[in-house]
């Protein structure tokens, strides 16, 4: 009964401060460890012992799988270069890095606990970032990067974390089997990412009841996960891998309804899951830290942070000497690492859910007797690196766009507005072929075809000046539109009042309004 009335009071937390966090214009990742640590230094608040299995199999899968569904796999396709070398050689080197300073620092540590703790920390987590970046606008292909980096650098971190794990626990390493180990994990993970979203494909396409495809999309993530972690291969891949496979094929395997509902359900189950995380990380921390004297807990905060200090400056240096450098000595204009793109990306590699799994699912014993060694100092280390990362370069990087002032894609602004043209077109010549088919029903085709034409027009002067007078005009249509429904609605409400409806025509019509009004926001 106490675990239930504890994570009650934690999700009425998370939905204060995430209200409190966008009113401030916050993303909430960030408010929500803020929030978390000022939780954690109030007397009397109990330590909370989580699960790492709660994080890995409950957690992590449909995070990822909800990422990879609604990451653009043509954009990501285009990418895919700058995506391979920051997921796979950026982590690899962040790892190493990260593993020699704590070495150094930590007395008494072995390379292969230290390797354990750089692939902890190595893989950035998107979510504050893409969170800020499409709040001010940012390039189309820096969001791109960032979501494709967070996608695949778990599989190389975690990776590297179970050949660190082992050797650590067993005593030994051969650069041949973590090579294999490596091969396996990611192609395995591959074919069985891929299979699940066949099978899940073919069966979805059959089915036109929006609850059970709504359960099966819920269960996808785990089928996948699960599969490839049994099998040996990684359940991270397996699960991007299906998600990217079923997102691309969305539009034909689902209905407008089951999309609609699916999305909000979606919506709802990655905030709390993402919020409950956020949350814990930043509670941790204080109440980890009450536990130790405070001399060691002052110097383990203290290593966290120049182990923070490394991994921005390795991941600056990489970004800069991968992508700007070489375009500059090849004078390529229209590649995508101009300076200012890449100090936004060198900027944003905050650290998150991934690295807080990975640091509570270490080993407390090995096989032999004893605990494992350095455990809770690769904790508090991995936790002090999220806080830092997170509130440090999370309240930071607005600034620096608006520094920066990066703007929105004009090319995908303008490939929005070709699009718009041409399903335009299409509407209206479908209109003008119908006059002959249903002759009785002129007045209905002559009034789409002047909507469909009005439309036009708004697109075609939005294309040739999108800094017109068109974007307030469009806020004004809506504006009007929004107080035509909010008529119907009261009258809709009167009726019910009156007695003249039920509550079951009532929320019949109230549908009909409610997806006419996300329509329009759309």
């Amino acid at each position: 009964m106490q675990s239930a009335e504890l994570i009650l009071g934690l999700l009425i937390a998370v939905a204060a401060l995430v209200t409190i966090a966008r009113r401030l214009g916050i993303a909430y990742p960030i408010f929500l460890v803020i929030g978390g640590l000022l939780l954690g230094l109030v007397p009397g608040v109990p330590r909370i012992e989580i699960d790492p299995d709660l994080i890995f199999l409950v957690v992590l899968p449909p995070l990822l799988y909800i990422a990879a569904f609604f990451t653009p796999v043509t954009s990501l396709r285009a990418n895919l270069g700058i995506i391979g070398s920051l997921a796979i050689g950026l982590v690899i080197a962040t790892a190493l890095a990260a593993a020699a300073v704590a070495r150094a620092l930590i007395v008494g540590m072995t390379w292969p606990v230290a390797l354990a703790l750089g692939a902890i920390v190595a893989p950035p987590d998107e979510i504050a970032a893409t969170a800020i970046a499409a709040r001010l606008g940012v390039p189309r292909r820096i969001m791109t990067i960032l979501e494709g980096e967070s996608l695949l650098n778990d599989a190389t971190a975690l990776t590297i974390y179970s050949v660190a794990i082992a050797a650590a626990v067993g005593g030994s390493f051969s650069p041949t089997s973590a090579a294999a180990t490596f091969a396996l994990a990611i192609v395995g993970g591959l074919a069985i990412g891929v299979a699940v979203g066949w099978v899940i494909a073919h069966i979805r396409s059959r089915i036109e009841d929006t609850p059970v495809e709504i359960t099966i999309s819920l269960l996808t993530p785990y089928a996948a996960f699960l599969s490839a972690e049994r099998l040996g291969a990684s359940g991270v891949i397996a699960t991007v891998a299906a998600g990217l496979y079923l997102g691309h094929l969305r539009s034909r395997i689902m209905g407008a309804d089951a999309r609609l509902t699916g999305r909000a359900v979606w919506e709802t189950i990655t905030f709390l899951l993402n919020g409950f995380v956020f949350l814990i990380t930043g509670l941790e921390v204080p109440l980890l830290l009450r536990s130790l004297a405070p001399a060691l807990a002052m110097r383990l905060v203290g290593i966290g942070i120049a182990v923070s200090l490394v991994l921005i400056l390795v991941r600056a240096l990489w970004i800069f000497g991968t992508l700007v450098v070489p375009q500059m000595i090849r004078r390529r204009k229209d590649a995508p690492g101009p300076v200012a793109n890449a100090l936004v990306l060198s900027w944003a590699g905050m650290r998150g859910v991934v690295s807080l799994a990975a640091a509570l699912a270490l080993p407390t014993s090995l096989p032999a007797g004893g605990p494992f060694p350095a455990r809770e100092a690769l904790v508090i280390v991995t936790l002090t690196v999220i806080v830092f990362t997170l509130v440090g370069q999370g309240l930071t990087l607005p600034w620096l766009i608006l520094a920066l002032r990066l703007g929105a894609d004009v090319e995908v602004r303008g490939h929005d507005a070709s699009a718009r043209q041409r399903l335009l077109e299409a509407a209206t010549r479908r209109i003008h072929e119908l006059y002959p088919v249903w002759p009785g029903h002129r007045p209905l085709l002559d009034r789409l075809r002047e909507t469909y034409e009005h439309r036009a027009e708004h697109v075609e002067r939005q294309r040739e000046d999108p800094a017109s007078e068109e974007d307030r005009e469009l806020i004004e249509h809506r504006e009007i539109k929004r107080a035509v429904i909010d008529a119907e609605r009261e009258a809709l409400l009167r009726l019910r009042t009156e007695g003249e409806i039920d509550d079951e025509v009532l929320r019949n019509l109230e549908r009909e309004l409610d997806l006419e009004e996300r329509r329009m926001d759309a």
